[in-house]
């Protein structure tokens, strides 16, 4: 029986690995571990760690690391402690496998503890570029800590080999997120105004801006540039999600709660509503607002229309329901015309999801379980591509 830990630190990664957890907490080729931490155990953001508790699965680390700032030093110090926090609970539990996922400043420090406690590391979404954020390094520097790689395209697959990981450890299965929207019994909006408490008897935008980590501000801005645009358009009610716990992240809830405020039955703010809530909202609402990885990778699957804002997703694979724009007011608001339009809406109901159909979960699990870990932790570089 082959002993597998997952890391998960926010809301949405938890939806993407949700999947995979369960088929590994049920079969009986596995013992699963799983190690929660970061924002899961803010009440801040939620205190989603009560979902994961409600789903059954067995936590056997709650790892406390996030401070209540949002400063540049405050993130440093986070970090600091997820990596002392993730290298104690790897010592206690001695896995024989680590999974961590995408680009998040926690999962480099729990990567980093797993590469120092010779712990072999799977990686989920890597060779994708966010070129507007730290991520980007991030995403690349967990790729060179981590043994096997399961990548979202085969592009990004390419760029993983291209990073010097060998082809044959390199797996391209789609991105897991869609497996949710598939096998999910999703809420009708009649079901989902009860659920949410909020009555959606009108066309709703649903919106996710999270902080721009390279910008100076975290584009607070940006933000208020769009909010300005939002007041115009009246006809359709706001649903607006809670920004990740990045740098600056808090004065952009600042500006959320405040926008909020000003019109409490025209506007619905969140902490985190799980994936099934969230999923039903992306199915019923006109377009995806913001600059979220969801707009790119998750909407597509409804034919849904996406305005993505700004550089965050700067260098992501993005289909052909995408609107791109800048952050100024004015570009803005041509993007966000043209995806409440009836055109536009119609047109991406013939369109498909570069991302994948929904069996990423099922791929991943069996390659867990399956792909030999001798000598894994001695890697090589393939310079196949650099010799081309």
């Amino acid at each position: 029986m082959r002993k597998i830990a997952i890391f998960t630190g926010t809301r949405a990664e938890y939806g993407l690995l949700y999947w995979i957890i369960k088929e590994l907490h049920e079969t009986e080729r596995a013992e699963l571990q799983l190690f929660v931490g970061g924002m899961h155990l803010s009440p801040e953001f939620g205190y989603t760690v009560s979902q994961i508790e409600k789903d059954g699965f067995p936590i056997v680390e709650k790892m406390e690391f996030l401070l209540s700032s949002d400063s540049p030093v405050s993130i440093c110090k986070s970090m600091a402690l997820a990596l002392m926090s993730a290298g104690e609970a790897l010592e206690r539990h001695q896995p024989d496998l680590l999974v961590v996922l995408g680009d998040r400043f926690e999962s480099m420090a729990v990567a980093q503890a797993g590469m120092i406690t010779q712990t072999p590391i799977a990686h989920l979404h890597g060779g994708e570029t966010t070129e507007g954020l730290i991520d980007e390094a991030v995403r690349h520097s967990i790729t060179k800590m981590s043994h096997l790689h399961f990548t979202a395209t085969e592009e990004y697959r390419n760029r993983v080999i291209q990073l010097g990981e060998q082809p044959t450890r390199v797996f391209n299965v789609g991105a897991p997120g869609i497996d949710s929207i598939i096998r999910l019994p999703l809420l009708e909006k009649e079901e989902l105004s009860a659920a949410i408490g909020f009555q959606l008897d009108r066309p709703y935008l649903l919106v996710t801006y999270h902080p721009v980590t390279l910008a100076k501000d975290g584009a607070s801005k940006s933000l208020e540039n769009l909010l300005e645009v939002l007041d115009k358009y009246q006809d359709y009610k706001i649903l607006i999600s809670y920004p990740n716990a990045d740098t600056f992240g808090r004065h952009l809830i600042d500006l959320l709660e405040q926008y909020s405020l000003r019109d409490t039955s025209r506007v619905f703010i969140f902490q985190s509503l799980g994936q099934l809530r969230y999923l039903s909202l992306m199915k019923h609402c006109t377009a995806v607002i913001g600059n979220s990885s969801s707009g790119l990778i998750e909407a597509p699957t409804f034919c849904v229309p996406t305005l993505n804002i700004g550089n965050r997703q700067k260098g992501r694979i993005a289909g052909e329901t995408v609107v791109q724009c800048d952050d100024s007011k004015t570009s803005i608001e041509r993007g966000l015309k043209k995806v409440v339009g009836s055109d536009f809406r119609n047109f991406c109901k013939s369109t498909k999801n570069p991302y994948g159909e929904g069996t990423s979960s099922e791929k991943i699990v069996e390659l867990l379980l399956s792909e030999s870990l001798d000598g894994v932790l001695e890697k090589s570089f393939n310079n196949l591509v650099l010799n081309k």
